[in-house]
């Protein structure tokens, strides 16, 4: 099988405006317009997603004026309130227990950022970073830790793309009750299920532009929702047999490095790119790969760079 080798990033961006962060994304920012659907490349459009990002996030508003100003390219505010983003389409598994949060994030190595950011723009976050400050996963100094799958279900309405919802949510929110109610209230673009960890709770829920917020039986997700998984569906994604598989194992990091939990179809943008273990209440969380490990706390970040070899080594059981 074809195996990859990618560099993540730690990176401490203060409240991102002495230039740590813009550095690290200028490069999206210049092809900013390149991510927007075609409604958000216009005036109209982006007066739109403001207005939007103005009545959901007002808290963050001073920190979105701070960050597109560092870029002259119009776009960059249109981009960063994530309220006019093309829809892209991951994989993932994840579970909440006993105060851990535990995911796969499966994906196109080449386009996942891989980059885990320190920030503080209202409060101390951790987390791995996409679209210039959204995250995939992340924890708060609350004690809330926070993750997203792909929902699996192709429809796109107006709203926000979800990694920015989980850094609103990890800004402005303490417990995983106060993110859930505040989610009610956020419309998101696509369908994506979310898990939530903090000391005294796990909940996984279903959002997505055509549906109202759903919770689940148990803080469990991989990439399918309320409806049942076309027999293809199921067969390029195994969905549901990662859904059984996690919910068998728990909160276990080794059956996250390994099949059916641990994919390689990298080719299809299915591969798993890291593996994020979060336990919130200590203010930690430690990524894995294979044969390597990254842990960092708000107590002990350590900024700098570690090369990984991503997939399975030739021999392994690929079933």
């Amino acid at each position: 099988m074809t195996q990859y080798v990618k560099t993540f990033h730690a990176v401490e961006i203060g409240d991102g405006g002495d230039g740590r962060w813009a550095e690290r994304v200028r490069p999206a920012m210049a092809g900013a317009a390149d991510w927007l659907t075609e409604e958000g490349r216009t005036p109209e459009g982006a007066a739109r997603a403001r207005r939007l990002f103005e009545e959901h996030m007002p808290e963050l508003v001073p920190a979105l004026d701070r960050l597109a100003g560092q870029f002259p390219s119009p776009w960059a505010g249109t981009l960063l309130t994530m309220a006019a983003v093309r829809p892209f389409f991951s994989g993932c598994t994840q579970i909440g227990r006993e105060g851990t949060l535990l995911r796969n994030y499966d994906y196109a190595p080449e386009h996942c950022e891989g980059t885990i950011v320190s920030s503080h723009f209202l409060r101390p976050v951790i987390g791995m970073q996409e679209a210039g400050w959204g995250l995939l996963d992340g924890m708060n100094d609350a004690g809330l830790a926070v993750s997203l799958t792909f929902g699996g279900r192709y429809v796109h309405g107006r709203g926000f793309a979800l990694p920015l919802v989980l850094r609103y949510l990890l800004e402005t929110c303490r417990t995983a009750d106060e993110a859930v109610d505040r989610l009610r209230t956020i419309p998101i673009a696509i369908p994506q299920n979310v898990t939530l960890v903090d000391p005294d709770r796990t909940v996984t829920v279903h959002v997505g532009p055509d549906i109202p917020l759903t919770g689940t039986r148990d803080s469990c997700a991989a990439n399918h929702q309320h409806l049942p998984v076309p027999d293809e569906q199921e067969r390029v994604t195994r969905t549901q047999e990662r859904l059984a598989a996690v919910r068998a194992a728990g909160v276990d990091v080794a059956a996250m490095l390994r099949p059916p939990l641990y994919q390689y179809a990298y080719e299809d943008w299915l591969g798993t790119v890291y593996t994020a273990e979060y336990r919130p209440a200590e203010g930690r969380v430690t990524y894995h790969w294979p044969e390597a490990s990254w842990e960092h706390s708000f107590d002990g970040f350590s900024p700098g760079t570690l090369t990984v070899t991503l997939g399975l080594p030739d021999g392994s059981d690929h079933s």
